[in-house]
């Protein structure tokens, strides 16, 4: 039986010390292998029904990482675009309810409405910041600039107190934390980032009801039978969340299927136990070197006021990190070890 160890050792070779999983994920050696495979399929002039199948096989493993039915997954290729998905539903004058400094795809398509109420608050209020008329409440489970987590359960009970809806986007989260999509009304992530998968993939979990939402961006692929939807109107959307899919880049899928099967096979309670024993490690040594990181306990993301500046001489010593805002960023996932904490600890204490 292969270990947690022996699983990852096949599927990761890295050639630096990398601590940017918040920023790009790196991709398993059978992700990579079925990316080449879809790219020769196409470049044979090979018949495409394959990589089809892989796209509604990602829909499934992702329905299962969120824990819904997969009637409930839309597969498209952006946050950004399943945001402004969201935000064309509200009514205008409608108020939406964001954390200060959150991540631009989940906040941005609101603002461009130019007819919503748009309110940002510090992410530790947020909850207690939805009142009545609040319609939607919009937040990432985990800050990208700062690792911090949402208090989503608290978020959850305060939304339906007030009868506004959710949407979260769990892109920094999403394959070391439990998901739970079935909490709220709207849950989006994209790939390639802890999901290890290829650019150009996201998924939308919509209520059973579709929650409102109107399929603007419909093309033949949201047809109930989208080979008979190719030309005119739409005769019959799909009876699904795939009335909301946008057309599928097909090598991307064909890779993100073999991305989510690592991540079912290696389990997300193992990987997250693993990724916060690392992450907790390199918070002990910073405080045993004077550097108090951004207080967030439970993450795996690491941010550390006061250390951008050294991103440049880390990158040079073989470390990928990040500067977000002046800090320090170290994002620590399954494919690292505590070697490698420990020589981002060396490098930076000089």
């Amino acid at each position: 039986m292969e270990t947690f160890e022996s699983l990852v050792r096949a599927e990761f070779a890295p050639k630096n010390t990398f601590l940017n999983t918040a920023s790009s994920g790196l991709l398993p050696a059978r992700t990579v292998a079925a990316l080449q495979e879809a790219a020769q399929t196409r470049a044979d002039g090979g018949p495409l029904d394959a990589l089809y199948e892989d796209v509604e096989s990602a829909r499934a493993a992702f329905a299962r990482l969120a824990g819904v039915p997969v009637g409930r997954v839309a597969a498209g290729s952006s946050v950004t675009a399943h945001t402004g998905l969201v935000a064309a539903s509200l009514p205008a004058g409608a108020e939406v309810l964001t954390a200060e400094g959150d991540f631009a795809s989940v906040v941005n398509p609101f603002h461009a409405r130019g007819d919503l109420k748009v309110r940002a608050v510090p992410l530790e209020r947020i909850a207690e910041s939805v009142r009545p008329g609040t319609a939607l409440v919009a937040v990432s489970s985990a800050q990208s600039a700062d690792g911090r987590i949402a208090d989503l359960p608290a978020l959850r009970e305060a939304a339906r107190e007030h009868g506004a809806r959710t949407y979260v986007d769990v892109s920094q989260s999403a394959g070391w934390l439990p998901i739970g999509a079935d909490a709220y009304d709207y849950t989006v992530s994209v790939s390639y980032k802890w999901l290890l998968g290829p650019h150009g993939v996201a998924f939308l979990v919509v209520p059973e009801d579709f929650g409102g939402l109107t399929p603007i961006l419909a093309g033949w692929v949201a047809g109930e039978n989208p080979w008979d939807s190719c030309y005119g109107p739409l005769a019959e959307l799909a009876h699904s969340a795939r009335r909301f899919d946008l057309p599928p880049d097909l090598a991307a899928y064909a890779g993100m299927r073999r991305s989510l099967e690592l991540v079912e096979e290696l389990g997300v309670d193992a990987v997250r136990a693993h990724d916060l024993a690392l992450a907790d490690r390199f918070r002990t040594g910073l405080a045993a070197l004077g550097h108090e990181p951004v207080p967030a306990p439970g993450s795996a993301i690491v941010s550390v006021p006061g250390l951008g500046h050294h991103m440049p001489r880390l990158s040079d010593a073989g470390i990928q990190t990040a500067s977000r805002a002046g800090n320090l960023r170290a994002s620590f996932h399954l494919y690292n070890t505590s070697d490698d904490v420990d020589r981002l600890l060396d490098v930076l204490s000089g």
